[in-house]
């Protein structure tokens, strides 16, 4: 594996009660409020149905504690996340401007519900009513958000720096890998990157940074689906990861 692999859904849902919880089965609870009102658009944006809006709007509220607003404090006192090496990665892509399906770049301080469901909907599953194109547009949308997580200056390439600060954050609960061998793990990949992809550039060219079409190849091919979606079994219950 090149780069570390994808991350899987940051929140997946217990049954029952016990609410939302990540994919370590950690549990958060729910909130048991509806969503008053829905906006159509946001129903075509999400592709999220009603029911679904309303489950996701539960574990809002939850993590919110009713309030309007969620906040990086918030979702950074997650247990479940508490021992994630890329846990300020992923806390941080629920701000990141450019996971709300825009064009704009930056972060957000706090997020309502809706662009909390503007993040959450890249890991909506594929339906049986997609068309190829509809299923290739939404892979890139995952690849997307797997790469403004990778690219964190937000200049549009992932450095060495970025990556191998990943690779040592992903390779920190091993005691018997230290820094020094995360610098050679991160130079050994980076190295096959460019001889793979891009055969043409010296190693020093590509150091400058993967560009997104370069991200694509290295993840062509792998099943995005079982590593980054939400399955909702019901409207009271849902489930993320393999099942």
């Amino acid at each position: 594996m090149i780069l570390p692999p994808p991350c899987p859904a940051p929140f997946g849902c217990g049954s029952g009660r016990r609410g939302l919880e990540a994919q370590t089965g950690s549990t958060m609870g729910g909130a048991q409020t509806r969503v008053r009102q829905l906006d159509p658009d946001l129903l075509e944006r999400t592709g999220f149905s009603p029911e679904q809006i309303n489950n996701l709007h539960k574990r809002f509220q939850q993590l919110s504690e009713n309030k309007e607003t969620i906040s990086r404090e918030s979702l950074n006192r997650i247990p479940a996340l508490a021992n994630n090496p890329i846990r300020s990665q992923i806390v941080e892509a629920f701000f990141d401007k450019r996971n709300q399906h825009g064009s704009e770049v930056g972060s957000l301080e706090e997020i309502t519900f809706e662009q909390f469901l503007m993040v959450m909907s890249h890991f909506r599953p594929p339906t049986l009513k997609m068309t190829d194109e509809e299923k290739e547009a939404a892979r890139r949308e995952k690849l997307r958000f797997l790469f403004n997580m990778h690219d964190t200056d937000g200049d549009g390439t992932i450095t060495l720096a970025e990556y191998r600060k990943v690779v040592e954050e992903l390779l920190s609960k091993c005691g018997t890998i230290g820094q020094e061998a995360a610098k050679e793990i991160t130079d050994a990949a980076m190295l096959e990157v460019a001889s793979t992809n891009a055969p043409h550039m010296g190693p020093e060219d590509f150091y400058e940074g993967i560009t997104f079409q370069h991200f694509e190849q290295i993840l062509k091919g792998l099943e995005m689906e079982s590593r980054m979606h939400i399955r909702f079994l019901d409207t009271a219950t849902m489930h993320c990861g393999k099942s």
